[in-house]
């Protein structure tokens, strides 16, 4: 049986923590940020907490249990 081959693409966007939980960028950082107010940009910055239904997915693509 052949093994599970990791998403390349996932891998570079999403990071999975020690208990399990996906991390990964906020959308809406890489330009085009000249139009967002201050607060707005500050919020972006640093990483999120995937939603679990999302994350289920993306730790499957990723080969993680």
């Amino acid at each position: 049986m052949p093994k599970q081959k990791t998403h390349k693409g996932i891998k570079k966007r999403f990071r999975v923590t020690a208990k399990g939980k996906v991390k990964h960028r906020g959308a809406g950082t890489s330009h085009l940020a000249a139009r967002m107010s201050h607060k707005r940009k500050r919020n972006l910055r640093g990483t999120r907490v995937l939603a679990e239904e999302e994350a289920v997915k993306i730790r499957k693509a990723l080969g993680v249990n």
